[in-house]
């Protein structure tokens, strides 16, 4: 019989299967800010370092995350986000990386008077020949509480389903130089007769 406690799980400690894995996962977020956690992870056939490194320049973060207008970088450790929400309004709020380890980990916390207070890391694990598995754990006060929570799942706005989203667009950016989109562009409109 194996023991739990050497026994080891890929999936992001939010969502794993081992006893005391969302204790571990909320432990692990440096500073624990809010009460919704949420993990995701994706593999991505490419180096840790080259990953790592896009990540960590954060005016690159709104090339592929959809609901961010922009982050502007204020400094080495702070930036400020400003994020689409439900019913065509943003929120802001100013994010301090509180730990990092160079092409491994990335962790932050919400300023005070945040929008939405949140923290999470952002993990970059060598996955060998098939590339990086990064993980996103992110735990977040939603705006209005579980009534805002619903709404925004409703716009399609809440985080668990815009990491999942997220993730992948950053997989397919880093994989492939562009992210594919049912949108039509000029041309292929025009084509249509638009």
């Amino acid at each position: 019989m194996t023991d739990a406690r050497t026994q080891t799980d890929d999936a992001p400690l939010a969502t794993s299967k081992l006893g005391g894995a969302v204790d571990q996962a909320t432990e692990e977020l440096i500073e624990a800010k809010g009460d919704s956690l949420i993990g995701r992870a994706v593999t991505i056939n490419r180096p840790v370092a080259e990953l790592f490194a896009y990540w960590r320049d954060f005016a690159n973060l709104a090339t592929f995350m959809e609901n961010v207008e922009r982050v502007d970088v204020l400094d080495d450790r702070r930036s400020h986000w400003v994020v689409k929400a439900p019913a065509g309004k943003t929120v802001e709020w100013d994010a301090v990386v509180t730990e990092e380890a160079k092409d491994s980990f990335i962790a932050w916390a919400s300023g005070e008077g945040a929008d939405v207070p949140n923290s999470g890391r952002i993990d970059f694990r060598d996955a060998g020949a098939r590339g990086t598995v990064v993980t996103a754990t992110i735990l977040y006060d939603p705006p209005a509480g579980m009534i805002g929570k619903l709404i925004a799942k409703m716009f399609q706005r809440e985080p668990a389903i815009q990491a999942r989203r997220d993730l992948r667009r950053f997989k397919q950016l880093m994989e492939t130089g562009e992210i594919a989109t049912a949108a039509m562009n000029r041309t292929q409109f025009e084509k249509e007769g638009g």
